[in-house]
């Protein structure tokens, strides 16, 4: 198990490395950080003088160096459109994506997985070809239109919940919350069901193909012909033995909720860190681009690390392949 932790660890410091290599190359070549810092009427002394400050005349490794140590303090200098400091920024966002997308995932689990359970069990039932269909709607239509479209359903026709923003929050030190709120909690239902939609239909088919293999198998049989109960069959056996595969989709798959946060919150107008990473594209923020893929990239590497170590723990085969070894 250590050793297996340490490779884990190793692998993820390289994925993080070439990311910084990646966000480094962002402040060397998509424009010059001094234009985006001084007007126009700004002499070349000036500039000159300022580029010998910010250290950009000196070699490459050494900026490459300096550029990773600010990037593990989390210090990716200041805004160029908000004349702020970037982890300030982010800061002040990353509880609202955060929430959404804990949300989102947990609602993805708690939807897809009993649809998922049902339509293996009752492959036949009208209610598992409802199912199937309205998993067919969520990876078909993109993410963008279902939001439009649950915007005219339940805010402009019905006019039940709010359209955009996120609500009355409650701050709680440094982070905030719409939960404890019901303003709060109703700018959530629309946003959390257009991000996990995609996720819920995609657990719930991969909880209904793993259903089908396992309750095919020989110790299912056997189960059977000891005369144990079928509630016992398919939710302490088959479930169980089903959920393996699960685990590491739903780890990924929360990174990517998170990393793709963007157009769902572009749509809803929500004040999280995909929004402001889309304002930093469209005024060529490089800093703010630098630190939301500095960042979603160590979410990526982190759940992938957990769902690793929960796979290792979860699956007793592969702790025999590594004792075999």
């Amino acid at each position: 198990m250590l050793a297996f932790t340490i490779r884990r660890l190793l692998q993820a410091i390289l994925v993080m490395l070439v990311v910084a290599l990646i966000s480094f190359t962002l402040f060397r070549f998509v424009g010059d950080p001094v234009n985006q810092m001084v007007g126009v009427e700004t002499t070349p002394e000036q500039r000159e003088a300022l580029r010998e400050r910010l250290g950009l005349n000196d070699p490459i490794l050494v900026q490459f160096g300096r550029f990773i140590t600010k990037a593990a303090r989390f210090d990716f200098g200041t805004s160029y459109q908000f004349r702020q400091p970037v982890a300030e920024l982010i800061g002040r966002r990353l509880p609202a994506t955060l929430e959404l997308s804990f949300v989102s995932a947990v609602f993805a689990l708690l939807v897809g997985i009993p649809m998922g359970v049902y339509t293996g069990l009752h492959r036949d039932s009208v209610l598992s070809k409802l199912f199937l269909s309205i998993s067919l709607i969520g990876i078909s239509l993109p993410t963008f239109f279902i939001g439009i479209l649950l915007i005219f359903v339940f805010a402009v026709t019905l006019q039940w919940l709010p359209s955009f923003g996120r609500g009355e929050v409650v701050q709680l030190g440094w982070w905030s919350t719409g939960l404890l709120t019901w303003s709060g909690i109703k700018a959530l239902i629309l946003p959390a069901i257009t991000l996990g939609l995609f996720q819920m239909t995609l657990i719930m088919r991969l909880v209904r193909s793993e259903m089908l293999e396992v309750i095919r198998t020989d110790y299912i049989k056997f189960a059977r012909a000891r005369g144990l109960r079928q509630r016992s069959i398919n939710f302490r056996h088959a479930l169980k033995n089903t959920l393996v595969p699960v685990i590491t989709i739903t780890g990924l798959q929360l990174g990517s909720i998170i990393a793709f946060a963007i157009i769902t919150e572009t749509v809803f107008q929500w004040p999280g860190m995909g929004l402001l990473f889309l304002q930093s594209v469209q005024n060529v923020d490089i800093p703010i681009m630098a630190a939301y893929l500095m960042l979603i990239a160590f979410l990526f590497v982190t759940i992938n690390l957990i769902v690793d170590l929960l796979y290792f723990r979860v699956d007793p085969r592969l702790r025999v392949e590594r004792a075999a070894h």
